[in-house]
């Protein structure tokens, strides 16, 4: 088989299976064609998209979350965030959500900072971090579960710079929200309206899902 220039091979899918799809994730095993010819198996972690908010108070401090991961055993200060679980739901809206959830609070302005694929070389989850300021307190509904237990902060962005850069803040969200909006103001550079497209928002665990059902 004739070689591909670099960075025009077709990586074909020739077989796929289901090894496991449970509430939040299914783990699919994908045969996929090599350049030259050879046949590579790759395992694939289907998740839900996700969404996060940098909100910002009248005073330029960062809103963060303290919150208890079972995975890894301990608290990490994040940014308020939470998947989307229904097919066609507006990312948008569910930040909204997200913030009056975990923190009681809503937001007059809101855009897009920044999107992130946060670990393609196994999962397609691809996150979408809004900026939203103009903030002000709003009914929070009773929180349950890992949620009852939040801690809701209130920290300089400047000092949030420095604690991601210290290691005391390692939340890939949080690191990745607190040094974009940096990055943003020192650049002067436009942000996208809240609105904008996500093309690398993944639907394949709903979209399984949903067929599940039907």
């Amino acid at each position: 088989m004739a070689e591909s220039a670099p960075g025009t091979h077709e990586f074909d899918t020739v077989s796929s299976r289901t090894v496991y799809s449970g509430a939040i994730l299914a783990l699919r095993l994908d045969q996929v064609v090599m350049p030259g010819g050879k046949v590579a198996e790759r395992e694939v972690i289907e998740h839900h998209a996700a969404v996060a908010v940098a909100a910002v108070d009248e005073d330029d401090n960062l809103v963060l979350i303290n919150q208890y991961r079972h995975p890894i055993g301990r608290r990490l200060l994040e940014l308020p965030a939470g998947l989307l679980d229904k097919l066609g739901e507006d990312p948008l809206e569910a930040a909204k959500r997200e913030l009056a959830e975990e923190t009681g609070l809503a937001a007059r302005e809101w855009s897009v900072l920044v999107d992130i694929a946060l670990s393609p070389g196994f999962t397609d989850e691809a996150l979408r971090i809004y900026l939203a300021s103009g903030i002000y307190e709003t009914e929070q509904p009773e929180p349950e579960l890992e949620e009852a237990d939040l801690q809701v902060l209130r920290v300089p962005l400047a000092e949030a710079m420095r604690a991601a850069l210290a290691g005391e803040i390692t939340n890939a969200t949080a690191v990745a929200g607190v040094t974009a909006l940096i990055a943003a103001r020192a650049s002067g550079a436009e942000l996208r309206p809240a609105a904008a497209p996500w093309p690398g928002m993944p639907t394949a665990f709903l979209e399984r899902k949903a067929a599940q059902r039907d």
